[in-house]
């Protein structure tokens, strides 16, 4: 069985081959590290506006793990969606609110504090939201990755 780690960015990961040359020095025996400050974040057109990514190690738009971090704004909203694999979302700085089902509904969810995660079974509609602070997590899927809004009017690659 495959483990499999959650939510990021089909053709818009700018940082996949990034990703790809830090697997291979990896392979070369080099160490890569790495912090929110030394990233080289990119803004995420298939979550709303105002998220940004990078891509860790792997590459969403190929079958395999990737691990993504993503970066979202205070008082941020993702309107509810599914994945088509399973994901797995730990909390590094901030909140992220998270809720199951079609209708956005931030009373119906849970607020998890850095160093929490979830969980998310492939095809399972939910919701994600940040307070009034930045926040960051980890993504860690397997590709190709893909995002189905519930309402096609929010998906922002719809949007001109």
């Amino acid at each position: 069985m495959r483990v499999f780690l959650i939510a990021v960015i089909i053709a818009s990961f700018a940082g996949s081959a990034l990703a790809q040359d830090k697997i291979d020095r990896m392979h070369a025996g080099i160490m890569e590290s790495f912090t929110p400050d030394t990233v080289k974040w990119s803004d995420e057109p298939i979550l709303p506006k105002g998220a940004q990514s990078v891509v860790l190690v792997g590459d969403p738009n190929k079958a395999g793990v990737f691990i993504a971090w993503l970066k979202f704004p205070p008082n941020y909203p993702v309107p509810p969606h599914i994945h088509p694999f399973t994901e797995v979302i730990t909390v590094l700085r901030g909140k992220l609110g998270n809720g199951m089902g079609e209708t956005f509904d931030t009373k119906k969810g849970e607020m998890l504090k850095a160093g929490s995660g979830f969980v998310l079974p492939a095809s399972h509609t939910h919701y994600v939201w940040t307070t009034d602070e930045e926040t960051i997590i980890e993504l860690i899927a397997t590709g190709p990755w893909g995002i189905t809004y519930t309402n096609p009017s929010d998906d922002p690659r719809k949007k001109k």
